[in-house]
């Protein structure tokens, strides 16, 4: 039987699922040919004789349904920028501020929303990087770790926490390696990376060496988690890699000629050798074995690999991996469940654009927007491309739900840091992007772009639709930055998740997020943090179900349906960043909480009910309940 006529009267759905069976068998460029003209249905098409570079500069059709900006609903909350009096007064260094050589000095760097003290007052860490001529001695920039004073400021603390190395800094993020009761800090860079022990007195030490983490090679590091991925109560380690890239070889952007729209740029991704990604087995003694070639990490389709999303995609008790990766396919790795993965990206539908080209991906968040009870994905990609929203669809498939949803009205931005949360505590996910150019030498030019970009904020409408909100939301999302990692969580404990955003060459923003109508004031929330004992000590990977009854429904739910949320403990995200280890869920107008459901990586399951809004629950394995916080003396 030939390849075509195999393919022949294939369904979309069932070309996914037969995908990477065919791939074994046939080219990779054989089963794209063949597949082409089935991912694309549906999907909006490159008219004829159009280049590719103008396709992509051109915005794709609005979506069907209600258009932008038109539910009139007032927003209930303002957004604004308030690094400058919190304290944050520290500038992120990476690559040349006007323009660049290499591709090294555009990708930026991460931020942590970091409770390092465990005093449920979240900290900040902020990632620093390097520029080319170095710095004299004395003058390095270092990244900096950010204490909360629990009055609206924060005290830079990072000369006595001993977090003071130096370099090309890429992602960070936060988890319990040693279940010793405090989370600990993993920071990669271009280079050798670094875990940071805390050592429970607000200092830290390097055990890279130690713990088994130092590279024999130069690597570019990228997105990185930890992960229990083999469920045995220690957290191993994912790091993505992006390209092998060393200076002495790299192409200079006059050499080869390396252009984007006329100007100039750094040259790369393309035609440079892309990197593996290294998974690390934690040995649960304190060190780590890499076991990326035989996990299955290295026999993937995509490379260039940029940020990473973690999560239970399928419901099976065990996590996969996302990976969004620059100029090519993304991976999907999915957990095999004996100490394996295997990439299905292209079987479950996440590999391409709803036209089934390769997207440059950036950053990855997870969670379920349409409460339907299964984590959807959503990942930012360049200038000239849709974001994208994949939709779970409970059969081990996804659908790109971008123009469905409303998220394919906009190209013109570069997007990065990206996040579900819910705004406005209604119980329904809103979307956040960062935004800002990767050539700084756009400005000035006659392209139709800055380097400094505002962001995108989607409201959620429910029935699977956002509605962009950027214009109305206020200062912190209008205002033009060039942001790169973006962490979420409720800094000031007032019950609204807020945002910090890493920048290039340029300070950071703490973006606060305040209630401006009754509305939002009256609604409720509950935060959760896990604590694991036979499960890894941070609890990653735990799952969190939410029932309460409110009158925030779903447009076609029937009277006095409860509101059902789930989500996962997880490390890693956004863009090379790490949001709140706690769970907050908005709950409308709910006065309770009657159930909580906690699934916790060793199979446990804790159920509570009847719980009171507006409180933290730190919540031990087992059900037990160490601790309640309502936060509001700290409010008076």
């Amino acid at each position: 039987m030939s390849p075509e006529s195999t393919f022949n009267n294939l369904t979309r759905r069932s070309l996914l699922r037969s995908l990477s069976r065919t791939a074994l068998v046939l080219p990779f460029e054989e089963v794209l040919r063949l597949a082409r003209p089935l991912l694309a249905q549906q999907a909006p098409q490159k008219p004829a004789g159009m280049s590719r570079e103008t396709y992509s500069a051109q915005a794709r059709p609005a979506p069907k349904g209600p258009p932008n900006n038109v539910s009139g609903t007032p927003l209930g909350i303002e957004l604004t920028d308030i690094a400058k009096s919190s304290g944050l007064n520290v500038k992120t260094i990476f690559g040349g501020e006007h323009r660049n050589k290499y591709l090294l000095e555009t990708t930026g760097c991460g931020i942590a929303f970091f409770d390092y003290d465990h005093d449920d007052w979240l900290d900040i860490f902020i990632v620093n990087g390097w520029r080319l001529e170095g710095f004299p001695k004395g003058e390095e920039p270092i990244c900096h770790l950010f204490k909360n004073n629990r009055d609206g400021t924060f005290t830079d603390v990072t000369q006595k926490s001993g977090i003071t190395r130096t370099g090309w800094g890429q992602s960070c993020c936060v988890g319990d390696y040693n279940n010793d009761g405090w989370n600990d800090l993993f920071i990669s860079y271009w280079g050798q990376n670094a875990l940071y022990r805390n050592n429970g007195d607000g200092t830290f030490t390097d055990v890279t060496k130690a713990a088994g983490l130092e590279q024999s090679k130069l690597r570019w590091n990228s997105g990185s988690a930890f992960l229990d991925y083999d469920r045995d109560g220690h957290l191993d380690l994912f790091v993505g890699n992006y390209i092998d890239f060393d200076i002495k070889t790299a192409p200079l952007p006059e050499d080869a000629n390396c252009t984007y729209k006329g100007i100039q740029v750094a040259c790369g991704p393309p035609g440079l050798e892309g990197g593996k990604n290294i998974l690390y087995h934690n040995n649960g003694d304190g060190t780590f074995t890499d076991v990326s070639e035989k996990s299955g990490m290295w026999s993937t389709i995509g490379t260039y690999a940029l940020s990473c999303g973690v999560g239970d995609f399928d419901n099976d008790g065990w996590p996969d991996i996302f990976v969004a990766n620059d100029s090519t396919a993304a991976t999907f790795y999915q957990n095999q469940k004996n100490g394996t993965f295997q990439d299905v990206a292209i079987e479950v539908g996440v590999a391409y654009s709803p036209d089934g080209k390769p997207q440059a991906g950036m950053g990855v968040t997870i969670g379920d927007f349409n409460r339907d009870g299964l984590l959807d994905i959503a990942k930012t990609n360049f200038a000239g491309d849709t974001d994208s929203l994949f939709m779970n669809l409970g059969d081990g498939t996804f659908e790109d739900h971008t123009y469905l949803s409303g998220l394919g009205i906009n190209t013109r931005l570069l997007g990065w840091g990206i996040g579900f949360f819910d705004m406005d505590n209604d119980g329904w996910l809103d979307i956040f992007v960062a935004n800002g150019h990767v050539y700084p030498e756009v400005d000035g030019t006659q392209v139709d772009a800055t380097y400094a970009e505002h962001k995108y904020l989607y409201r959620n409408l429910r029935q699977g639709q956002f509605e962009e909100v950027t214009a109305i939301a206020g200062p912190g999302i209008t205002d033009e930055v060039p942001a790169r990692g973006c962490a979420f969580g409720d800094y000031d404990n007032d019950g609204l998740i807020d945002v910090v955003v890493n920048c290039v060459n340029a300070p950071p923003q703490l973006i606060h997020n305040k209630a401006t109508g009754d509305t939002v004031k009256n609604r409720g929330w509950i935060k959760i943090r896990t604590v694991g004992v036979k499960s890894n000590r941070t609890g990653i990977g735990a799952r969190v179900k939410v029932t309460a009854h409110t009158n925030t429904l779903a447009l076609d739910a029937k009277p006095g349906s409860p509101l059902i949320q789930i989500d996962e403990v997880r490390s890693g995200g956004s863009y090379f960043s790490q949001n709140d280890l706690r769970l907050h869920f908005g709950l409308g107008e709910a006065k309770i909480v009657d159930e909580l459901e906690i699934r916790w990586p060793s199979g446990a399951v804790d159920l509570l009910k009847n719980l009171d809004v507006n409180k933290l629950y730190v919540i031990q394995e087992g059900g037990k309940i160490l601790k309640t916080n309502d936060f509001k003396d700290a409010h008076k």
